[in-house]
């Protein structure tokens, strides 16, 4: 039996097929070459110093005991995921906020940013700036504004729409998670609880306090 490689080495090819198979080659390396450029602007592009440092600087990270709400977004392609928890004030304000999130460095540092300007958010402003984000990242906007405005750091991934979900994670999670809260809070006073830091299974605040003697 003759070896495999004196077998192929007794292949010739005719010059129509060296010429078609020189010409594949070409177009593999030239791919291979677009690619690596395509990769490296992508990279010089997204993450920049500032992006890295915002996802290596995570603000209200962990989790809240007894939150009035908790949202959590995931991102099917990547696999990111942010879940965050929150607290209201009476004017259904955020007063407490963590986050835990999973993701890529850009959604980490959407997550950051998110964190920096979460506290005294109305819902109204974590929804228009959620909205404002989708407009920017998909239709050209211009991104959120007022207290979310540092978002708008994150306006070149446009670009990029694989990575659109990610960076969406965080905001999406906050929407959820002030919902929920707002939730709670009409349960509460429906069952006799008004204080919006009242957590079912305590005893309601006011009737913990006691007079100081004197």
């Amino acid at each position: 039996m003759r070896a495999h490689g004196a077998h192929f080495a007794s292949l010739t090819l005719d010059q129509d097929s060296l010429t078609a198979l020189h010409a594949n080659f070409g177009r593999l390396a030239l791919h291979d070459t677009l690619a690596s450029a395509y990769l490296q602007a992508m990279i010089d592009d997204l993450y920049s110093t500032r992006i890295l440092t915002l996802a290596a600087n995570m603000p209200h990270a962990g989790r809240l005991e007894l939150p009035h709400g908790t949202g959590e977004q995931v991102a099917k392609l990547c696999g990111s995921r942010a879940t965050i928890d929150v607290k209201i004030d009476g004017n259904s304000h955020i007063s407490h906020y963590a986050q835990n999130v999973k993701a890529c460095a850009l959604g980490q540092a959407a997550a950051a940013l998110v964190g920096e300007a979460a506290i005294g958010a109305t819902l109204a402003e974590v929804r228009d700036a959620r909205d404002d984000m989708i407009l920017m990242l998909k239709h050209g906007g211009d991104g959120p504004e007022g207290r979310f405005e540092g978002l708008r750091a994150l306006k070149q991934v446009a670009n990029y729409p694989a990575r659109h979900a990610s960076t969406l994670v965080a905001l999406e999670a906050l929407v959820k998670a002030h919902e929920a809260a707002l939730m709670f809070r009409i349960d509460s006073c429906v069952l006799g609880w008004p204080e919006p830091d009242h957590i079912p299974g305590e005893t309601p605040p006011h009737t913990t306090r006691t007079r100081r003697a004197g």
